[in-house]
């Protein structure tokens, strides 16, 4: 298994330091929230781009990508009935896709889940359709940069729109896209009717991306998961992605969180 971390649990660490403390600790893929670099990925310079690669590969890590895409920003959403915002949020994503490829990752995981909801008055339907009119819009992009866009289902309480692996899949096959992908998340996948390995061996096909954590919010092994079968289930259905830790949670410290769970993970895939 590959295993990396977010970065955003290492708040007020800089990025030099929180890359040679992970390799240290076993991982060897970080992956990044942007705005942990900067109010939008468009103020992220190239030169600071390239210091932040460097940065990262002299301590043996790879960025991996970027995550919590339009978390933290104003203006984007994914489903909006405008098309003129749905435009704007599609060449975003562009530039993050961009921005990723520059940092050295070919991986995009779009969660964020207040810049999906539904308005009042949507249908899931129309949503999907807007969400993949918004998609269009970066998928140029993916392709030149071989980026990978990894749609993330969240759970009811968090977003009304894409909740279950089924409705990612669908909006995924929708595009028809070789770049767009499914991502999962094991917190997210503990609100499906189907137990977590299930979820995992039914969509194979798509899933090219996969976060470790616990219901609780918190790592792997800080919660009541047993994480043997899930990694049994990414052995099952030869998953040779990253495996990356994030957490909402971050006590009791970014140290022990990133220790723990790299051990307990390490435990559980065997």
């Amino acid at each position: 298994m590959k295993y990396a971390i977010c970065n955003e649990t290492f708040e007020g660490w800089e990025h030099a330091r929180v890359c040679a403390r992970i390799a240290e600790l076993g991982y060897t893929g970080l992956e990044v929230a942007p705005f942990t670099l900067a109010p939008r990925i468009t103020d992220v310079s190239t030169a600071r781009r390239s210091e932040l690669r460097k940065q990262a590969e002299s301590a043996g890590v790879q960025l991996i990508g970027l995550h919590w895409l339009l978390a933290k920003t104003e203006g984007f959403h994914l489903t909006s009935p405008d098309a003129a915002t749905r435009k704007r949020t599609g060449e975003y994503l562009a530039e993050l896709s961009h921005a990723a490829a520059d940092l050295g990752g070919d991986i995009l995981v779009l969660g964020s889940p207040f810049q999906r909801n539904l308005a009042v008055g949507i249908t899931r339907e129309q949503g999907e359709a807007f969400a993949a009119d918004t998609l269009t819009h970066c998928l140029p992009a993916l392709e030149r940069d071989r980026v990978y866009l990894c749609l993330e289902p969240l759970t009811p309480a968090e977003t009304n729109f894409m909740t279950t692996a089924a409705e990612g899949v669908a909006l995924a096959r929708k595009l028809a896209h070789p770049f767009v992908k499914l991502h999962l998340d094991v917190k997210a996948m503990a609100a499906e009717s189907a137990p977590t390995p299930d979820v995992i061996r039914a969509n194979r096909e798509y899933m090219h991306h996969f976060h470790a954590n616990d219901p609780n919010k918190r790592g792997p092994g800080f919660g009541n998961t047993d994480f043997k079968p899930v990694f049994q289930a990414l052995k099952d259905v030869n998953y040779a992605g990253w495996v990356s830790v994030e957490v909402f949670d971050y006590s009791p410290d970014p140290d022990t969180i990133a220790r723990d769970s790299i051990r307990y993970m390490r435990e559980c895939a065997g």
